[in-house]
């Protein structure tokens, strides 16, 4: 599955993701791009998702709710 994934304020990420038990997730998918769910939100359509859900979209929004100062 290939997902745009968009950090605000940041980089832009193409990732191919592969599960190894089904589908993969949106946690998976933070952790393909270095960033942990306890420090980011994913947004899909501009709706917060759960980290444990599925990824049914092709683009995903991450908004970063820690960074260091």
């Amino acid at each position: 599955m290939h997902v745009t994934v968009d950090v605000k304020g940041e980089d832009t990420h193409e990732v191919e993701l592969e599960a190894a038990n089904g589908r993969p997730t949106y946690a998976d998918l933070l952790g393909e791009v270095d960033l942990s769910p306890h420090e980011v939100s994913v947004l899909v359509d501009g709706r917060p998702v759960p980290e444990d859900q599925p990824i049914e979209s092709e683009h995903v929004t991450v908004l970063r709710l820690i960074k260091g100062g």
